[in-house]
C-alpha cells in the first residue's frame, strides 16, 4: 500500500493498494460522514466493478443510488453533464452527500465536473478504474466536458476529498487501453523523471505497478501544490497535450488521448530539436520509446488541421500560446510563441520545411 497526500485548496489522499476495492467503504468513511453516495460510472465499468463498490459502501454505513453513462469520448459533453445533475436533484442529494466517479478519465472528469456545480459543489471521491485515469484525470483537480469547438473547453478546478486507486481493476483493460496510461507515464518520464522513462523505454509497463503510479502521481502532486490553477509550473503537464487534444478532435474523438498524447509529444519533441530549442534530441528516444509501447508517432492530419484546432486550445493567451518543450530527458521548459508560428511548428515536427 502506498499513500500520496496532496495539500492544495483541499488536502486529500490518494490511496494506491492492489485489491483494495472491496474496502473503499471503509477508507472513504474514515474521511467523510456516512451519506448517500451518489456513483457515476460508465456502462462497462458498471458491470465489473459497481457492485462490489456499492457493497463496500453499504457495508459502511452510506446509502448508495448510480448514474451510469455509455462508455467513451462521446458521454463528455453538455447533454449527458445535465442528465447527472438532473438525476443529483431527483435523489435529493443535499450538500452533505457524496459522488463517487467509478471509471476512467471520461467519468472523472463528467462525474467531477458535475459535483463541482451541482448546489455549488458537494463533496466528490475518485476511483480511477484505469492506468491512464490513475495518473492523470483522478488527481490534480482539474474536472472538464468537451465542447463541439474542443476539447475540455468547459470545466473547473475542484479537488476531490478521496482518491482509491485498486491497480487490481486494470487487469480488465485490453492492452489498447492500457497503452493509453504509458503514454502518460512516459510523458511524466520526459518532464521529470529519466529513471522512469528507461523503464517505460525497456517495454516494463506492466513491472512494479504501484510504484509507477506513485511515481507519476508524486510529479503531478508536486506540480499541483505549486501551481493549482495551471498559470505556471503545471503547464509541463501539457507536454504532448495541446497537440494531442487537437489529434482527437480532429479525428473525431476515434483517435483516444493517450494515442494522441503520444503523437503530440512525438511531434512537439522533432520541431524543438530541428527548430534549436531543446539541449538534446529528445525525438530519437521518445519516439523509440512510444514505438516500443505500441503508441503511434506521426499525425494522419495537416499541420493546418491540427493548428486550426489548437488555436481554439484552453492554453491559449491572445495572441500566443504556450507549448512544453523538452530540453532533455526529465526536463521541460514553457515556451510562449505567436500564434501565427503555430502551424510551422507543427510542420517542422512532421519533419516538413515551412
Amino acid at each position: 500500500m502506498k499513500t500520496v497526500t496532496v495539500n492544495a485548496s483541499r488536502s486529500y489522499d490518494i490511496l494506491i493498494e492492489n485489491k483494495s476495492l472491496h474496502k473503499a467503504g471503509k477508507e472513504i468513511l474514515k474521511r467523510v460522514p456516512a451519506c448517500t453516495a451518489a456513483i457515476v460510472t460508465d456502462s462497462i465499468v458498471d458491470s465489473l466493478y459497481a457492485e462490489a463498490l456499492c457493497e463496500s459502501l453499504r457495508q459502511a454505513g452510506f446509502n448508495v443510488v448510480k448514474f451510469v453513462l455509455h462508455n467513451g469520448e462521446s458521454s463528455k459533453n453538455l447533454a449527458v453533464f445535465g442528465q447527472i445533475l438532473e438525476f443529483f436533484a431527483q435523489r435529493q442529494l443535499t450538500k452533505t452527500d457524496l459522488v463517487v466517479a467509478l471509471g476512467g478519465g471520461v467519468t472523472g472528469d463528467v462525474a467531477g465536473f458535475a459535483a463541482s456545480v451541482y448546489l455549488r459543489g458537494i463533496r466528490l471521491v475518485q476511483i480511477p478504474t484505469t492506468f491512464l485515469a490513475a495518473i492523470d484525470a483522478s488527481v490534480g483537480g482539474k474536472t472538464a466536458i468537451n465542447l463541439a469547438a474542443g476539447k475540455n473547453l468547459a470545466g473547473t478546478f475542484y479537488q476531490p476529498s478521496f482518491v482509491l486507486c485498486d491497480p487490481a481493476t486494470f487487469s480488465t483493460l485490453p492492452e489498447t487501453v492500457f497503452a493509453e496510461g504509458v503514454a502518460e507515464a512516459i510523458k511524466y518520464g520526459v518532464i521529470a523523471s529519466p529513471k522512469l522513462f528507461d523503464k517505460l523505454a525497456g517495454g516494463n509497463a506492466h513491472c512494479d505497478l504501484e510504484d509507477s503510479i506513485e511515481q507519476c502521481i508524486s510529479i503531478k502532486r508536486d506540480l499541483v501544490m505549486r501551481d493549482e490553477f495551471d498559470n505556471g509550473d503545471r503547464q509541463l503537464l501539457n507536454f504532448g497535450h495541446t497537440i494531442g487534444h487537437a489529434v482527437e478532435h480532429c479525428s473525431g474523438y476515434s483517435i483516444t488521448h493517450g494515442y494522441a498524447v503520444a503523437i503530440g509529444m512525438a511531434l512537439i519533441s522533432a520541431a524543438a530539436w530541428r527548430l534549436g530549442l531543446s539541449e538534446t534530441d529528445c525525438s530519437g528516444p521518445i519516439k523509440a520509446c512510444l514505438a516500443a509501447n505500441h503508441l503511434p508517432v506521426s499525425s494522419p492530419f495537416t499541420a493546418e488541421q491540427l493548428a486550426g484546432v489548437a488555436l481554439r486550445d484552453k492554453k491559449r493567451r491572445q495572441d500566443s500560446i504556450t507549448l512544453v518543450i523538452p530540453q532533455k530527458i526529465g526536463q521541460c521548459v514553457l515556451y510562449k510563441m505567436p500564434v501565427s508560428a503555430l502551424p510551422d511548428f507543427i510542420r517542422q515536427g512532421m519533419g516538413k520545411e515551412p
